[in-house]
């Protein structure tokens, strides 16, 4: 819910489209603004492309307040998020809920960016951290994406952002070589449970101009969801910068 007027969101927008257009390269640049100013910055320049932060499971009906994926489609919208750690909590978003959801964005033809991720960290070994935070990430899966397997004609556009909850927000972001580990994990059990080939993971929490690259520089993790930095533009500049 972030920024908090137009005239700032535009100017967000024209900073990063700027940056895009000068050190973007072959990367692929993604902003996702609230749903108020979607067709304000809806824009403009093939570096810069729209998301949303959410879509409803339906695509009309009456359910009063929400937007559903065919209309986000027609707004000129390419990208959509799902399942944020955020509307888990705030708003008690089930994963049967996320599980629609998928399937409705998905169907009308949205790249899907679904977000999954352990709660806490265990304050144990390594080892048993991350086999506990590997199971939460698989149980979230199988019910988030269940019967997607029905959809396989639109599996390239499904995108997978690895956030774990503790990092978000918190200027601590996950060990690059964990992030890399679970990648990894998300990528074989896509593979393996899903049948689905050649996925693409990003990395989420707490990345910023001075760590991105740690993450990036693993092929296996695709890319970054960024949350707070994206509001500041010097860090928007020397994210793109080095991920261009």
């Amino acid at each position: 819910m972030n920024p908090s007027s137009l005239r700032e969101a535009r100017k967000l927008a024209d900073f990063t489209q700027n940056y895009a257009e000068k050190f973007g390269g072959k990367a692929e640049i993604v902003i996702a603004p609230p749903f108020v100013y979607i067709p304000a910055l809806k824009i403009i320049n093939r570096k810069l492309k729209i998301g949303a932060q959410n879509a409803f499971w339906a695509n009309e009906g009456a359910y009063t307040g929400e937007i559903s994926p065919e209309m986000l489609k027609g707004l000129g919208v390419e990208y959509v998020i799902i399942g944020h750690s955020e509307r888990r909590k705030y708003l008690c978003e089930t994963d049967e809920m996320i599980n629609e959801k998928v399937s409705t964005a998905l169907k009308a033809g949205l790249k899907v960016i679904l977000c999954v991720g352990e709660q806490k960290r265990e304050l144990r070994s390594k080892n048993y951290e991350l086999r506990k935070a590997q199971n939460y990430v698989r149980d979230q899966l199988q019910k988030d994406l269940k019967g997607v397997l029905n959809l396989k004609s639109y599996f390239l556009n499904l995108i997978i952002a690895y956030e774990p909850v503790w990092a978000i927000g918190t200027g601590k972001a996950c060990k690059p070589e964990d992030a890399l580990e679970m990648a990894r994990f998300i990528k074989k059990i896509l593979d393996s449970r899903f049948s689905i080939l050649d996925s693409r993971v990003l990395y989420g929490g707490s990345v910023n101009g001075n760590n991105v690259v740690d993450f990036i520089k693993y092929k296996d993790i695709d890319g970054v969801l960024v949350g707070g930095a994206s509001l500041k533009p010097k860090e928007v500049l020397e994210i793109i910068k080095k991920a261009g």
